[in-house]
């Protein structure tokens, strides 16, 4: 599966991996498992792990998932949002996505190693 996910419900955190090559019809399909997840808690972090992701969204493809995002958010309280990306270009559009969501978290983090964002959510979410 190019996408999965778990639940951290003690602190509200929703852990999501991306890998290989992952469609946006397959991202989705990611929300409408999430928002029928009984486990979702009503305020969320996200930490977004596309370390291993090959594929890269296109701009366009980010505004979907935007609208994904806020859609979710209809039935929930999205918090801090971690995003972590090696390669240049995914680095880049994460940046770019952090920018489209930035009225949808309190707060966002792009970074290039996953032990880092974890850091950093860790810090924002212990703020709270």
């Amino acid at each position: 599966m190019p996408i999965d996910y778990d639940i951290d419900e003690a602190r509200s955190l929703i852990r999501t991996r991306c890998t290989g090559m992952t469609t946006l019809a397959e991202v989705a399909l990611h929300f409408k498992e999430l928002r029928a997840d009984p486990r979702l808690p009503k305020r969320a972090n996200v930490l977004l792990d596309l370390t291993t992701l090959v594929s890269a969204p296109e701009r366009d493809q980010l505004r979907s998932v935007v609208a994904e995002l806020k859609d979710a958010g209809a039935a929930l309280r999205w918090g801090v949002f971690a995003v972590a990306a090696r390669t240049d270009l995914l680095f880049g559009m994460s940046r770019i996505l952090a920018v489209f969501v930035d009225d949808v978290f309190t707060n966002t983090g792009v970074f290039r190693q996953l032990a880092e964002a974890e850091r950093w959510l860790d810090a924002q979410i212990a703020e709270r």
